[in-house]
């Protein structure tokens, strides 16, 4: 009776456990199926007006001036030399998130640059092109506005770290640069390869992961098996979280999160409400990860420990790609909801026995038989 009831115990857990990861797996793989649309969803019908989000760049900005070039005149405005129009320089930096001076480093293979003056395109006289290799430096040397030119109206004098000089479009030139400040171009990397850099990931700690288990059921995981520390649970809530909020960000606030791609900083108190709560709660995911690191090498063996820390990390990879994109298309913050309530649960209701069981120690809470080893507590 107590073998048939132990492998009944074993059966139901083995169940619990297969029931979590096809659940994590169907919403993985929904989550892929909208990956194609990640960087084409269009920002929310309800989101911050642009006129406030411009204002609160305005703000920002103004003590610290930025990469404009101020000049002394009677109605106290901006002019580019140069240019077809005269435009404000200040109001242009506000809505496009850069002006002359700025700072440009090549991220595609080659960048084409205009040799003649941008006219000449436009009217579709005959022109010369010479390319800019991948990493190379750029700066901004001039701005121009053609409002007959149909694809763009906006031209940019790009002057190289060769001192060669050239035009080009605007819209193509955001598609093969990054603004040449490391937390920029790690945020573009990180956009544009992070679906197949985390599924890799993802799946080579799975595999190895069910591998333990296969071996040795008593292996830990965060939510279903966890370690008597709640820093890997708190963390995987926060990365969760900040993957919602970072989402939101871009659906409600788009302008504050592309001037914070263009001036990124990583002071929490330096940038508009809603980044300073993201820089929180990305500050707050370094303070939980060192953390859990002291318990986890604390609480286990070195073998264990590596094995927790692969299957805690798999855990943030899958809420991070998770809550991103779903949360794009609203589900997010209902799914969030609903995973933080299932963490906390689970964790106290593992984390408030009162009991050991006699025969393998692990914690149990109520009397009865152990559902680890089976033997019959009293």
């Amino acid at each position: 009776m107590s073998l048939l009831s132990n492998k009944e115990t074993k059966t139901r857990t083995f169940r619990k456990w297969t029931s979590a990861i096809g659940m994590a797996l169907l919403l993985l793989t929904i989550t892929i199926g909208n990956m194609g649309c990640y960087h084409k969803k269009t920002p929310s019908t309800f989101r911050l007006p642009d006129s406030i989000q411009e204002a609160q760049i305005s703000r920002r900005i103004l003590p610290t001036k930025d990469s404009l070039v101020f000049q002394q005149q009677a109605n106290d405005h901006n002019t580019w030399h140069g240019s077809t129009n005269t435009m404000d320089a200040f109001a242009f930096r506000v809505k496009h998130h850069y002006s002359q001076g700025f700072n440009f480093v090549v991220r595609e293979d080659t960048l084409m640059l205009l040799k003649q003056q941008p006219e000449e395109a436009v009217n579709h006289l005959k022109t010369d092109s010479f390319p800019i290799a991948k990493g190379k430096s750029l700066v901004v040397a001039d701005i121009r506005i053609l409002p007959n030119d149909t694809i763009d109206s906006v031209w940019v004098h790009i002057a190289t770290e060769d001192y060669t000089f050239g035009w080009v479009r605007e819209r193509q030139l955001l598609k093969k640069v990054d603004p040449d400040d490391p937390i920029s171009q790690f945020i573009s990397l990180f956009s544009n390869t992070h679906t197949l850099f985390f599924l890799v990931v993802i799946s080579l700690i799975s595999v190895s992961y069910l591998l333990r288990k296969i071996r040795k059921r008593k292996a830990n995981i965060v939510h279903f098996n966890d370690i008597n520390s709640f820093y890997p649970t708190l963390l995987a809530l926060t990365v969760a979280s900040s993957a919602t909020f970072y989402a939101s960000i871009q659906l409600f606030a788009s302008e504050t999160w592309r001037e914070f791609y263009f001036y990124p900083s990583l002071n929490p108190f330096s940038q508009p409400l809603l980044l300073n709560i993201f820089l929180v709660l990305v500050w707050a995911m370094v303070i939980l990860a060192i953390a859990a690191l002291d318990d986890v090498r604390r609480l286990l063996r070195s073998s264990d420990a590596v094995l927790y820390l692969c299957g805690l990390a798999a855990v943030c990879a899958v809420n991070y790609i998770i809550f991103s994109v779903l949360t794009l298309y609203y589900i997010g913050y209902v799914l969030l909801l609903v995973y933080i309530y299932y963490a906390v649960r689970v964790w106290r209701r593992r984390h408030s026995d009162t009991f050991e069981c006699g025969n393998c120690g692990a914690r149990l809470h109520r009397k009865g038989r152990c559902p680890n080893c089976g033997v019959m507590n009293e």
